[in-house]
Protein backbone atom coordinates (compact mmCIF):
# COMPACT_ATOMS: atom_id res chain seq x y z
CA UNK A 1 0.00 0.00 0.00
CA UNK A 2 1.03 3.51 -0.43
CA UNK A 3 1.28 5.52 2.75
CA UNK A 4 1.12 9.12 3.07
CA UNK A 5 1.48 11.34 5.81
CA UNK A 6 1.36 15.28 4.71
CA UNK A 7 2.13 18.44 6.96
CA UNK A 8 -0.12 19.76 8.82
CA UNK A 9 -1.61 22.68 8.40
CA UNK A 10 -3.94 23.30 11.34
CA UNK A 11 -2.56 26.46 13.19
CA UNK A 12 0.19 26.17 15.55
CA UNK A 13 -0.04 22.20 15.15
CA UNK A 14 3.66 20.92 15.36
CA UNK A 15 2.81 17.30 15.40
CA UNK A 16 3.37 14.85 13.40
CA UNK A 17 0.95 11.48 11.16
CA UNK A 18 3.86 9.20 11.38
CA UNK A 19 7.30 8.87 13.22
CA UNK A 20 10.32 8.07 11.25
CA UNK A 21 9.80 5.11 13.55
CA UNK A 22 5.97 3.98 12.21
CA UNK A 23 7.71 4.74 8.32
CA UNK A 24 10.31 2.18 9.16
CA UNK A 25 8.41 -0.43 10.36
CA UNK A 26 5.67 0.16 7.28
CA UNK A 27 8.62 0.01 4.72
CA UNK A 28 9.64 -3.06 6.42
CA UNK A 29 6.12 -4.69 5.76
CA UNK A 30 6.26 -3.81 2.13
CA UNK A 31 4.54 -0.63 1.84
CA UNK A 32 5.92 2.29 -0.19
CA UNK A 33 6.06 5.60 2.76
CA UNK A 34 5.66 9.33 1.21
CA UNK A 35 6.07 12.20 3.62
CA UNK A 36 5.66 15.46 2.52
CA UNK A 37 8.82 18.02 2.69
CA UNK A 38 9.43 19.52 6.49
CA UNK A 39 6.17 17.79 8.09
CA UNK A 40 8.45 16.36 10.77
CA UNK A 41 9.96 19.42 11.33
CA UNK A 42 7.90 20.78 14.43
CA UNK A 43 8.20 17.66 16.35
CA UNK A 44 12.08 17.50 16.01
CA UNK A 45 12.36 14.85 12.79
CA UNK A 46 14.08 16.28 9.61
CA UNK A 47 13.23 15.00 6.38
CA UNK A 48 16.80 12.92 6.58
CA UNK A 49 15.52 10.93 9.23
CA UNK A 50 12.46 9.95 7.02
CA UNK A 51 15.01 8.45 4.18
CA UNK A 52 16.87 6.83 6.48
CA UNK A 53 13.66 5.13 7.45
CA UNK A 54 13.02 4.16 3.86
CA UNK A 55 10.59 7.21 3.27
CA UNK A 56 10.50 8.97 -0.14
CA UNK A 57 10.29 13.03 0.76
CA UNK A 58 7.36 14.79 -1.51
CA UNK A 59 7.23 17.94 -1.93
CA UNK A 60 3.68 18.90 -1.57
CA UNK A 61 1.04 17.88 -0.01
CA UNK A 62 -1.25 17.69 -3.73
CA UNK A 63 1.50 14.49 -4.79
CA UNK A 64 1.18 13.10 -1.19
CA UNK A 65 -3.01 13.25 -1.81
CA UNK A 66 -2.35 11.74 -5.39
CA UNK A 67 -0.10 9.04 -4.84
CA UNK A 68 -1.50 7.54 -1.60
CA UNK A 69 -4.06 4.91 -0.85
CA UNK A 70 -3.93 5.56 2.68
CA UNK A 71 -3.35 9.33 3.83
CA UNK A 72 -2.25 8.98 8.10
CA UNK A 73 -2.62 12.61 9.58
CA UNK A 74 -2.92 14.24 13.25
CA UNK A 75 -5.89 16.65 13.25
CA UNK A 76 -8.81 16.18 11.00
CA UNK A 77 -8.75 17.20 7.30
CA UNK A 78 -9.13 20.85 6.66
CA UNK A 79 -10.98 22.17 4.10
CA UNK A 80 -8.39 22.77 1.36
CA UNK A 81 -7.18 19.14 2.38
CA UNK A 82 -11.10 17.86 1.76
CA UNK A 83 -11.40 18.60 -1.41
CA UNK A 84 -8.34 16.42 -2.03
CA UNK A 85 -9.81 13.43 -1.04
CA UNK A 86 -11.40 11.16 -3.38
CA UNK A 87 -13.66 7.76 -3.70
CA UNK A 88 -12.47 4.45 -1.98
CA UNK A 89 -8.98 6.57 -0.44
CA UNK A 90 -8.45 5.82 3.31
CA UNK A 91 -8.12 8.49 5.70
CA UNK A 92 -6.71 7.71 9.27
CA UNK A 93 -6.83 10.39 11.54
CA UNK A 94 -8.54 12.15 14.00
CA UNK A 95 -12.10 13.48 13.21
CA UNK A 96 -13.93 14.99 15.92
CA UNK A 97 -16.96 15.03 12.93
CA UNK A 98 -20.09 15.49 15.72
CA UNK A 99 -19.68 19.26 16.49
CA UNK A 100 -18.49 19.92 12.42
CA UNK A 101 -21.27 19.56 10.10
CA UNK A 102 -18.73 21.36 7.20
CA UNK A 103 -16.31 18.54 7.95
CA UNK A 104 -18.83 15.54 8.00
CA UNK A 105 -20.44 16.76 5.16
CA UNK A 106 -17.35 17.34 2.69
CA UNK A 107 -15.85 13.38 3.89
CA UNK A 108 -19.21 12.13 2.93
CA UNK A 109 -19.35 13.74 -0.25
CA UNK A 110 -15.81 12.93 -1.08
CA UNK A 111 -16.56 9.21 -1.04
CA UNK A 112 -13.20 8.00 1.11
CA UNK A 113 -13.11 5.81 3.75
CA UNK A 114 -12.47 7.51 7.36
CA UNK A 115 -11.37 5.76 10.44
CA UNK A 116 -11.34 8.36 13.65
CA UNK A 117 -8.74 7.69 16.26
CA UNK A 118 -10.98 9.10 18.85
CA UNK A 119 -13.86 6.26 18.26
CA UNK A 120 -11.26 3.03 17.96
CA UNK A 121 -12.10 0.73 21.15
CA UNK A 122 -10.10 -1.68 23.14
CA UNK A 123 -11.55 -5.42 24.77
CA UNK A 124 -10.87 -3.22 28.35
CA UNK A 125 -13.69 -0.23 27.33
CA UNK A 126 -11.19 2.24 26.49
CA UNK A 127 -10.29 4.46 23.66
CA UNK A 128 -6.38 3.65 22.77
CA UNK A 129 -5.86 5.89 20.37
CA UNK A 130 -7.49 8.57 22.05
CA UNK A 131 -5.73 7.79 25.64
CA UNK A 132 -2.37 9.34 25.01
CA UNK A 133 -3.50 12.64 23.96
CA UNK A 134 -5.79 12.62 26.78
CA UNK A 135 -2.58 11.95 29.28
CA UNK A 136 -0.95 14.72 27.59
CA UNK A 137 -4.22 17.59 27.44
CA UNK A 138 -4.50 16.19 31.28
CA UNK A 139 -1.31 17.03 32.12
CA UNK A 140 -1.16 20.50 30.21
CA UNK A 141 -4.10 21.20 31.44
CA UNK A 142 -3.05 23.19 35.13
CA UNK A 143 0.36 24.03 33.47
CA UNK A 144 -1.84 26.28 30.72
CA UNK A 145 -4.42 26.94 33.39
CA UNK A 146 -1.79 28.21 35.88
CA UNK A 147 -1.00 30.08 33.19
CA UNK A 148 -4.62 31.81 32.81
CA UNK A 149 -4.52 32.60 36.36
CA UNK A 150 -1.91 35.16 36.15
CA UNK A 151 -2.80 38.41 36.95
CA UNK A 152 -1.41 39.87 33.48
CA UNK A 153 -3.55 37.41 31.38
CA UNK A 154 -6.83 38.61 33.30
CA UNK A 155 -6.97 35.93 36.27
CA UNK A 156 -7.27 36.26 40.04
CA UNK A 157 -4.03 36.31 40.04
CA UNK A 158 -3.18 33.30 42.09
CA UNK A 159 -0.63 30.77 42.87
CA UNK A 160 -1.27 27.00 41.94
CA UNK A 161 0.51 26.04 45.36
CA UNK A 162 -0.04 29.35 47.30
CA UNK A 163 2.58 30.27 50.00
CA UNK A 164 3.59 29.91 53.71
CA UNK A 165 0.12 31.99 55.21
CA UNK A 166 -1.32 32.11 51.70
CA UNK A 167 -3.51 29.28 50.97
CA UNK A 168 -3.40 27.53 47.55
CA UNK A 169 -5.26 27.35 44.38
CA UNK A 170 -8.82 26.08 44.80
CA UNK A 171 -9.24 23.36 41.26
CA UNK A 172 -12.30 21.76 40.01
CA UNK A 173 -11.67 18.77 37.46
CA UNK A 174 -15.22 17.90 36.43
CA UNK A 175 -14.80 14.45 34.80
CA UNK A 176 -12.33 11.64 36.31
CA UNK A 177 -10.87 9.89 33.06
CA UNK A 178 -7.81 9.69 31.88
CA UNK A 179 -8.08 13.69 30.77
CA UNK A 180 -8.88 14.32 34.72
CA UNK A 181 -6.71 11.84 36.45
CA UNK A 182 -3.48 13.31 34.80
CA UNK A 183 -4.99 16.86 35.34
CA UNK A 184 -5.95 15.80 39.11
CA UNK A 185 -2.52 14.13 39.37
CA UNK A 186 -0.25 17.44 38.26
CA UNK A 187 -2.75 19.91 39.92
CA UNK A 188 -2.26 18.53 43.23
CA UNK A 189 1.33 18.18 42.79
CA UNK A 190 1.62 21.86 42.14
CA UNK A 191 0.19 22.25 45.78
CA UNK A 192 -3.21 23.26 44.50
CA UNK A 193 -6.18 21.95 46.13
CA UNK A 194 -8.13 19.89 44.30
CA UNK A 195 -11.58 17.84 44.17
CA UNK A 196 -12.25 15.29 40.81
CA UNK A 197 -16.34 15.21 40.03
CA UNK A 198 -17.77 12.08 38.34
CA UNK A 199 -20.94 10.48 38.46
CA UNK A 200 -19.31 6.76 38.61
CA UNK A 201 -19.05 5.70 41.99
CA UNK A 202 -16.49 2.71 41.01
CA UNK A 203 -14.71 5.04 39.01
CA UNK A 204 -14.19 7.62 42.48
CA UNK A 205 -13.43 4.86 44.80
CA UNK A 206 -10.63 3.90 42.25
CA UNK A 207 -9.32 7.50 42.31
CA UNK A 208 -9.80 7.04 46.14
CA UNK A 209 -8.11 3.76 46.23
CA UNK A 210 -5.02 4.59 44.01
CA UNK A 211 -4.72 8.58 44.79
CA UNK A 212 -6.05 9.06 48.44
CA UNK A 213 -5.31 11.97 49.77
CA UNK A 214 -3.54 13.82 46.97
CA UNK A 215 -7.13 14.66 45.80
CA UNK A 216 -10.44 14.88 47.01
CA UNK A 217 -13.65 13.18 45.20
CA UNK A 218 -17.35 14.26 44.46
CA UNK A 219 -20.57 13.38 42.60
CA UNK A 220 -21.07 14.92 39.90
CA UNK A 221 -24.26 16.08 40.56
CA UNK A 222 -26.01 19.92 39.11
CA UNK A 223 -26.36 21.10 42.69
CA UNK A 224 -23.00 20.11 43.70
CA UNK A 225 -21.60 21.04 40.80
CA UNK A 226 -23.10 24.53 40.97
CA UNK A 227 -21.85 25.10 44.88
CA UNK A 228 -17.92 23.73 43.76
CA UNK A 229 -18.03 26.37 40.95
CA UNK A 230 -18.75 28.79 43.47
CA UNK A 231 -15.27 28.17 45.47
CA UNK A 232 -13.44 27.12 42.74
CA UNK A 233 -10.32 29.11 40.97
CA UNK A 234 -9.69 27.08 38.05
CA UNK A 235 -12.66 24.70 36.72
CA UNK A 236 -11.09 21.82 33.67
CA UNK A 237 -13.28 20.02 31.93
CA UNK A 238 -12.44 16.48 31.09
CA UNK A 239 -15.84 14.95 30.31
CA UNK A 240 -15.63 12.77 27.08
CA UNK A 241 -19.14 10.84 25.14
CA UNK A 242 -16.93 8.93 23.15
CA UNK A 243 -17.48 10.39 19.11
CA UNK A 244 -20.32 12.58 20.92
CA UNK A 245 -20.61 16.26 21.22
CA UNK A 246 -19.78 17.21 24.90
CA UNK A 247 -22.54 17.82 27.54
CA UNK A 248 -22.54 21.48 28.50
CA UNK A 249 -22.17 21.25 32.05
CA UNK A 250 -21.84 24.95 33.52
CA UNK A 251 -24.00 26.89 31.81
CA UNK A 252 -22.97 31.00 31.46
CA UNK A 253 -25.46 32.09 34.12
CA UNK A 254 -23.41 30.39 36.59
CA UNK A 255 -20.32 32.21 35.52
CA UNK A 256 -21.85 35.27 37.03
CA UNK A 257 -21.59 32.82 40.33
CA UNK A 258 -17.77 32.22 40.42
CA UNK A 259 -14.68 33.90 41.49
CA UNK A 260 -13.68 36.98 39.35
CA UNK A 261 -10.86 36.25 36.75
CA UNK A 262 -10.99 32.42 37.45
CA UNK A 263 -9.89 30.55 34.83
CA UNK A 264 -12.16 27.61 32.70
CA UNK A 265 -9.68 25.15 30.94
CA UNK A 266 -12.16 23.11 28.38
CA UNK A 267 -9.57 20.18 27.44
CA UNK A 268 -13.10 19.22 25.39
CA UNK A 269 -13.16 21.62 23.39
CA UNK A 270 -12.84 19.41 20.02
CA UNK A 271 -15.78 17.78 20.92
CA UNK A 272 -17.72 21.14 21.05
CA UNK A 273 -16.62 21.73 24.73
CA UNK A 274 -18.08 21.28 27.94
CA UNK A 275 -18.50 24.94 28.62
CA UNK A 276 -21.61 26.94 27.02
CA UNK A 277 -19.55 30.06 26.51
CA UNK A 278 -16.83 27.54 25.04
CA UNK A 279 -15.75 28.79 21.64
CA UNK A 280 -12.21 27.06 19.93
CA UNK A 281 -9.40 29.15 20.20
CA UNK A 282 -5.11 28.75 19.52
CA UNK A 283 -2.06 28.79 20.87
CA UNK A 284 -1.23 31.90 19.09
CA UNK A 285 -4.53 33.42 20.55
CA UNK A 286 -5.76 30.97 23.73
CA UNK A 287 -7.80 32.89 25.80
CA UNK A 288 -10.70 35.61 25.86
CA UNK A 289 -13.05 36.37 28.96
CA UNK A 290 -16.62 36.06 29.10
CA UNK A 291 -18.29 37.66 32.19
CA UNK A 292 -15.18 38.46 33.83
CA UNK A 293 -13.82 34.57 33.61
CA UNK A 294 -11.05 33.54 31.69
CA UNK A 295 -10.96 30.44 28.97
CA UNK A 296 -8.50 28.56 27.96
CA UNK A 297 -10.42 26.47 24.87
CA UNK A 298 -7.30 25.71 22.77
CA UNK A 299 -8.60 23.03 20.47
CA UNK A 300 -5.39 21.33 19.57
CA UNK A 301 -3.71 21.79 23.23
CA UNK A 302 -1.30 18.20 22.67
CA UNK A 303 0.08 20.66 19.80
CA UNK A 304 2.56 22.69 22.24
CA UNK A 305 5.04 19.47 23.24
CA UNK A 306 4.16 18.36 19.99
CA UNK A 307 7.69 15.89 20.11
CA UNK A 308 6.62 13.70 23.21
CA UNK A 309 2.68 14.33 21.85
CA UNK A 310 3.67 12.79 18.22
CA UNK A 311 5.81 10.09 19.77
CA UNK A 312 3.05 8.80 22.14
CA UNK A 313 0.73 8.85 19.13
CA UNK A 314 2.87 7.32 16.80
CA UNK A 315 3.12 4.36 19.75
CA UNK A 316 -0.32 3.92 19.59
CA UNK A 317 -1.72 4.02 16.53
CA UNK A 318 1.55 1.83 14.55
CA UNK A 319 -0.03 -1.30 15.07
CA UNK A 320 -3.19 -0.27 13.75
CA UNK A 321 -1.77 1.96 10.87
CA UNK A 322 0.39 -2.05 9.73
CA UNK A 323 -2.94 -3.72 10.11
CA UNK A 324 -4.76 -1.13 7.96
CA UNK A 325 -1.87 -1.65 5.46
CA UNK A 326 -1.46 -5.00 5.28
CA UNK A 327 -4.72 -6.23 5.04
CA UNK A 328 -7.01 -3.35 3.44
CA UNK A 329 -9.41 -1.56 5.79
CA UNK A 330 -12.10 -4.39 5.42
CA UNK A 331 -10.27 -7.19 6.57
CA UNK A 332 -8.36 -5.00 9.20
CA UNK A 333 -11.46 -4.16 10.90
CA UNK A 334 -13.59 -7.46 10.00
CA UNK A 335 -10.51 -9.24 11.82
CA UNK A 336 -10.99 -6.39 14.57
CA UNK A 337 -14.33 -4.87 15.91
CA UNK A 338 -12.18 -2.56 17.78
CA UNK A 339 -10.75 -0.87 15.00
CA UNK A 340 -14.64 -0.81 12.87
CA UNK A 341 -15.85 0.79 16.34
CA UNK A 342 -13.36 3.69 14.53
CA UNK A 343 -15.07 3.14 11.23
CA UNK A 344 -16.86 7.31 11.02
CA UNK A 345 -17.60 7.52 7.07
CA UNK A 346 -17.22 5.22 4.06
CA UNK A 347 -18.31 5.69 0.23
CA UNK A 348 -20.65 8.70 0.84
CA UNK A 349 -22.01 7.37 4.06
CA UNK A 350 -22.11 8.13 7.49
CA UNK A 351 -21.39 5.21 10.02
CA UNK A 352 -21.02 6.64 13.20
CA UNK A 353 -24.35 6.69 15.52
CA UNK A 354 -23.65 9.95 17.53
CA UNK A 355 -22.20 11.63 15.04
CA UNK A 356 -25.00 11.51 13.32
CA UNK A 357 -27.55 11.94 16.60
CA UNK A 358 -25.67 14.72 16.61
CA UNK A 359 -25.97 16.34 13.47
CA UNK A 360 -29.24 15.23 12.54
CA UNK A 361 -27.63 12.73 9.62
CA UNK A 362 -28.92 9.61 8.89
CA UNK A 363 -26.31 6.84 9.66
CA UNK A 364 -25.64 3.09 7.84
CA UNK A 365 -24.30 0.17 10.62
CA UNK A 366 -20.44 -0.22 9.95
CA UNK A 367 -21.41 -3.85 10.01
CA UNK A 368 -23.65 -3.56 6.92
CA UNK A 369 -20.82 -1.63 5.04
CA UNK A 370 -18.25 -4.52 5.86
CA UNK A 371 -20.87 -6.74 4.80
CA UNK A 372 -21.28 -4.73 1.68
Amino acid sequence: MKIGCPTEIKPQEFRVGMTPNAAQEAVAHGHEVYIQAGAGTGSGFNDEDYTRAGAKIIDTAEEVFAISDMIVKVKEPQAGERKMLRESQLLFTYLHLAPDPDQTHDLIASGCTAIAYETVTDAAGGLPLLAPMSEVAGRLAPQVGAWTLQKANGGRGVLMGGVPGVGPAKVLVIGGGVVGTHAARIAAGMGADVTVLDRSLPRMRYLDDVFGGTFKTGFSSAGYTAEMLEQADMVIGAVLIPGAAAPKLVSRAQLSTMKPGAALVDVAIDQGGCFETSRATTHADPIYDVDGIMHYCVANMPGAVARTSTIALGNATMPFMLSLADKGWRKACEDDPHLLNGLNVHAGKLTYYAVGKALGLDVVSPNVVLKG
